[in-house]
Parts: C-alpha cells; structure tokens; sequence
C-alpha cells in the first residue's frame, strides 16, 4: 500500500537524546514506537475499511442502502477523493513543520477523521459529501507527520532506525487487512453506515490510545519552526479556505450553485496536469544547478511518470477491481460456514495478507544478491511489469458473471510482488537523486505521482459499464508493461544520468 513513511524522516524534529538510546521497551524499540505503531494501525484501519465500501456503497441501488451512483459519478468521486488524500499531505506536512507541530497535527487530524467517518455513519447525500472532505482534511494532516515522528524516536546514529520504520509498516498492514473484514461483515449484516462507523470507532480507539500514551514521545513532534510571516500566510489560507467552502455550502444548500461530481473532478484532474507540468517545467528551468544535478532530474522525471502509471493500476484496488469483485465474481464460491457470506470487501486485505507474508522474503532476497540487486530504475520495471501482468491475467475472463475468487487472489498477489519492488525504493530513490537544498520538495513530488496515479486509477472506474472490460484491463495491463520493458532498455542511460545512484 502507497504509505507515506520514510526511514529518512524527522529531521524537522529534535530526537529525546537522554531517552533515545536506553528506551528499549518495545521490542527492542522506544516505547513511544508503540504509540505511533497503534495510532497508525487504527487510522490505516479507518482508511481501507472505508475505502472498502466507498465506490460499492456509491454504486449499490437505493433499495439496496445506496446512493444509486451511476459508476461515472462513482468513480469521479472516488479518484477525486483519493487523490486529495495524498495531494493534502503537502500542505499537511508544511503546517505541522511550521504552524502546530507534528504531534499536535497528529491530534488535530485524527480527530477531523473520526468526525468524517462518524458524519458518513449517518444517511445522507449531504453528510456522505462532508464526510469524504473531512477524511481528505484529516488525513492530509495526519499521515505525513505520524511518520516523521517515528523518525524523531532515534539519533541519527541509531542503527534501530530502519527496524522502527519496518514494524511500524507492519501496523499499518495489519490495520488495513482487518478492517475490510469487519467494515465489510458489518455493512452486509447490518447496512453500509454501520461499516462507515466502524470506520470511526477505529479512528476513536487510535486516538485515544494516542493521548494516553503521548508521555511516551518524549519531545519528538512538539516544536514547529515556523516563523511569524509562516503563521500570517497560513492565516490568510485559512481564511481563504474557509470562505471557499462556506460559499460553496450555502450555494449548494439554497440551490444558487449546482455542481456535477463528475465536472469537479475533471476540472481537478486539469489543474493537477497543470500542477505537475509548471513543476517540471520550472526544475528544468530553474538557475544555479550543475550539470550533474541537471541531469539527474532527466531521472526523477522518468521515475515520476513511472510511480504515477504504477498507482494508477495498483489503486484500482478500491475501485475497478472493487466492481469486478462485486459484480463478476462468484463470492459464494468462498462463503463462511460460521462467519456468513463472502463478500467483495473481503479481497481487501489480500494486499495487507500478502505483505506481511512477503515483506521479509523480499528483505532477504535484496541481502541475497547482493551487488548484483536491482537499481531503482529495474525495480521500478519489475514493479511495472507485475502490476500489468496482475490485470493480463483477468483478461481471459473479463466477462464472466462467476468467476472463481482465485483469479482476483492471484492479481493481488501479482500487484503486491510488484508493490515490494517499486514502493519501498520511492521514497529511497528521491532523497538520493534531489539536491539537498531542493530534497524536501522533490520529496513532495512522490507523494504527487500517488495522487496523480490515484486519480486516473478512480477516474478509469467510470468507464466500467461503458467499456469492454477484456479492452479496459488489456489497455492498462498493456501501458504497464510496456512502460516496465522500456525501463529496462534504459537502464543503461539512467544510470548515467543518475551520476552513479543506484
């Protein structure tokens, strides 16, 4: 799962030296670890179970407990949603640096969350709406700063560093394989607000367990930087926000203002275009670096588009393969003596299954080759290459009514051995080839290619009913692996470029 964590965070955050180096009470690890390993286990809970249900609740009739969503405007609403969710980690992470402190926006996030989650447990066009933007609110304040945090627990000398960030990972695997479970059971045993406040309950306990168990922190998270101009700016943007949103309520409300989901959306994916290209342009353009450095944004740039085409395949998971499983599938196939019947939310953990399965033969077969394991450049090709071969495979039986279960158990396992290669090196690979004085923002420009791949892969979920399905899965699986073949042709010249970065 894309997760925005970085065993090169907290350097915005001064590390309890005094405690850091004794501080072994979890698992060999500070205990604060277990504070921040519940928090995130909890929202990554909230998240994916809510995700879970989200296009299947849009799509559902009106007699079945849904909106009655045509999946055109199901899926603009999906990809617009998801895609703010990364997108808001930019600024989320500047107002915690300068404005609140990460432990305080951790807070301030989690609570917004809950309050987003609870507000789509009550029925309602317009509470489902208010719900969806105070996740995107929360989580854009939560997620990047709950993982710097994990960095401020150690020195920078402390070889536990990189140990911390893999349980910590584990939490939010773990998080996010029970909660399509439970949101799931709980949305078919009872109707879908039940799951949507589940959802919150889970949000609830994380924060909780998050207060209690912030003595523990020591001072990682608890002094922004910011200076009085960044408090006045962020003022303004917030009075600006403000007044946007309150116009667009009470425009809405009284009928003055009338949107379409599915133009909000396009209009968002023109200015997210717009955004990526004056990006690119101005580092291209931008004086004062070397050759050298010059080149290796050639690098970053062919990472950027490939990242961006992997998520957007990959994130089909809550969304075209969510529509697959719902309607083409034959659950019964794997229905429960006990638990009751399979249902499509289910498949949503076999992501979370997979990498807690697979993470630590990954981590042994990287140790294994040694000098001869794959650069950046290939790991993204082979991630590429994975993902695409993950919709090759349902090709075939793209339109069946009953197809075996096994099918889509085997295209989540394909996209998580592509998952392992490409995202634990994205993160690696940016810190590597920026310039420091840029490091910050380019690695700002990661997170962009998830919201960008989210998107489109939301945005390709509103053709499901209109388009052939063999034709759907074939185009994505067909620019997937081409794109990971021209990687490896390249791998030469990339390197180059890249000045000796693996």
């Amino acid at each position: 799962m894309p997760e925005i964590a970085s065993a090169g965070g907290g350097n915005a955050t001064s590390v309890d030296k005094s405690n850091a180096q004794w501080d072994r009470s979890f698992f060999g690890h500070p205990r604060g670890l277990s504070t921040l390993f519940f928090t995130e286990m909890w929202e990554r809970f909230s998240y994916y179970g809510m995700r879970a249900l989200l296009i299947l609740f849009m799509t559902a009739t009106v007699a079945k407990g849904g909106l009655g969503f045509p999946t055109s405007k199901a899926g603009a609403i999906y990809g617009l949603y998801t895609a703010l969710v990364y997108l808001l980690s930019l600024p989320g992470g500047w107002i915690a640096d300068r404005i609140a402190g990460q432990r305080r926006a951790v807070l301030i996030g989690g609570i917004i969350i809950a309050c987003g989650h609870f507000s789509m447990a009550i029925s309602g066009l317009t509470t489902f709406y208010l719900g969806l933007g105070l996740i995107v609110l929360g989580t854009g304040l939560l997620k990047p700063n709950i993982s710097t945090m994990v960095g401020a627990l150690y020195t920078p000398e402390d070889a536990r560093r990189d140990g911390g960030f893999s349980i910590f990972y584990m939490g939010i695997n773990i998080g996010a394989m029970i909660s399509p479970l439970v949101c799931g059971y709980l949305s078919h045993r009872f109707d879908w607000h039940w799951g949507f406040g589940a959802a919150g309950v889970g949000m609830t306990l994380g924060l909780i367990q998050y207060v209690a168990g912030g003595k523990f922190l020591g001072q990682a998270g608890l002094k922004p930087s910011g200076s009085v101009a960044d408090f006045k700016l962020f003022k303004r943007g917030l009075a600006i926000g403000v007044s946007i949103i309150a116009i667009g309520t009470i425009g809405t409300i009284t009928g003055a203002i009338t949107l379409a989901a599915e133009s909000v959306s396009t209009v968002f994916g023109v200015l997210l275009l717009g955004i990526v290209i004056a990006f690119f342009v101005w580092l291209f353009s931008a004086p004062g670096y070397s050759g050298a450095e010059r080149n290796r944004f050639w690098v970053i740039l062919a990472l950027f588009i490939a990242s961006a085409l992997f998520w957007s395949a990959f994130e089909q998971a809550g969304s075209t393969l969510n529509l697959f499983a719902d309607r083409n599938t034959n659950l019964h196939a794997w229905d429960f003596p006990l638990w009751g019947p399979f249902v499509a939310e289910y498949f949503q953990s076999l992501n979370s299954v997979f990498i807690i399965a697979l993470a630590p033969v990954f981590a042994w077969i990287w140790i294994a080759l040694k000098h001869r394991e794959p650069s950046s450049t290939g790991k993204f090709s082979i991630g590429l290459i994975f993902v695409g071969l993950g919709f090759a495979i349902l090709i075939p039986v793209a339109t069946g009514t009953a197809v075996s279960p096994w099918w889509l158990t085997l295209t989540y396992l394909l996209h998580t051995i592509g998952e392992l290669c490409l995202s634990p090196v994205g993160l690696s690979a940016m810190t590597k080839l920026a310039p420091a004085r840029i490091g910050g923002l380019l690695m700002g420009v990661w997170f962009l290619s998830m919201s960008v791949g989210d998107y489109i892969g939301g945005r390709l979920a509103s053709v499901y009913e209109t388009f052939p399905l063999p034709a759907l899965f074939g185009i994505v699986a067909g620019f997937c692996i081409v794109v990971g073949l021209i990687l490896i042709l390249l791998l030469k010249p990339m390197k180059r470029l890249a000045g000796g970065v693996n």
